[in-house]
């Protein structure tokens, strides 16, 4: 599955950005790691999105990444990218290119600097980025993160929009951790990608009819990711199923004790051999060393309990 299709379905990584030295994005290295997350049974490649740490990046990082990764042979239609930005000339600047190189699906937050906005406010932003970009192509998975954007997408706002501009407002990513909102929209709006962004929720959530996930673990297991999606409707008397879940949830586990991105990266450098992955451009911070002990110790724990 991909977004060739209308509605975005399957299992997509949000996938982390290496970087270099110079604390800028590696685009080899991120290329090599989309790779391996195709490889190990994602569908595509939620770039530049939180935990890529797209917003400690100018238009013009974002856009130089996303070249790279389709002129070395990632199908436009396997990526999923954040456009979404603070400024509105930014996010119809971010979302023209995805489509000049052959993109048509991306995410996208709410405008997320201003606090106390109505929903007239948030359809006013995304209605704009569509009338100006006037391309039938475009399709747009709303990005709801309150917890991060403190821009919440109402339900309310998603009729509107999809009243408004029915085929490319296609889907959500749900990063609340609100399983009953998520069940919410599935019921409310059929044919709508209600894609969760909390690893765990994968097979309830597709079990009450949605679409995927876009999630941050999936870095480390998207192979059991790409299992459930592919084997939900088996009972949960499944051996293979049970056990895919169970090292899901302790993937998630492991990575939310200390700082999330931090943790990831911290994984990816030692199944990798490369310790560049450890950066993260300031403000965001890596692990202190006490602490990197104890995830990998703790990583190791869980390896063994499985193996």
């Amino acid at each position: 599955m991909s977004t060739s299709s209308l509605h975005p379905h399957g299992v997509f990584c949000a996938a982390l950005t290496p970087l270099d030295a110079e604390l800028s994005p590696d685009h080899a290295r991120f290329v090599a790691h989309c790779r391996y997350l195709l490889s190990e049974g994602c569908d595509g490649i939620a770039m530049l999105g939180t935990t890529g740490e797209a917003n400690s990046f100018s238009v013009s990082e974002r856009t130089a990444l996303l070249e790279a990764v389709v002129r070395d042979g990632i199908a436009p239609n396997r990526l999923l990218p954040g456009t979404g930005v603070a400024a509105l000339s930014d996010t119809i600047a971010l979302t023209r290119h995805a489509l000049s190189v052959g993109v048509d699906t991306v995410v996208m937050l709410p405008p997320f600097y201003y606090k106390g906005v109505t929903d007239d406010g948030v359809y006013a932003s995304y209605s704009e980025v569509v009338q100006r970009l006037g391309d039938a192509r475009l399709k747009i998975v709303l990005y709801h993160i309150p917890q991060m954007s403190m821009q919440p997408i109402s339900h309310a706002l998603i009729e509107r929009l999809r009243a408004a501009y029915p085929t490319t407002f296609v889907g959500i990513k749900d990063s609340s951790g609100d399983f009953a909102n998520m069940t919410a929209m599935v019921e409310r709006f059929p044919g709508f990608s209600v894609l969760t962004g909390a690893d765990p929720l994968l097979l309830p959530l597709l079990r009450k009819g949605g679409a995927g996930c876009i999630t941050a673990t999936s870095n480390l297991v998207a192979r059991d990711l790409a299992h459930v999606y592919r084997h939900f409707g088996k009972g949960d008397d499944d051996a293979d199923l049970a056990a895919a879940q169970a090292r899901i949830v302790k993937a998630r586990e492991l990575v939310s004790r200390f700082s999330q991105m931090a943790s990831l990266k911290a994984l990816v450098a030692e199944r990798t051999g490369h310790p560049g992955w450890q950066r993260l451009r300031p403000p965001l911070e890596s692990l202190p060393a006490s602490y990197l002990k104890e995830l990998l110790a703790n990583a190791g724990a869980n390896a063994a309990a499985v193996a």
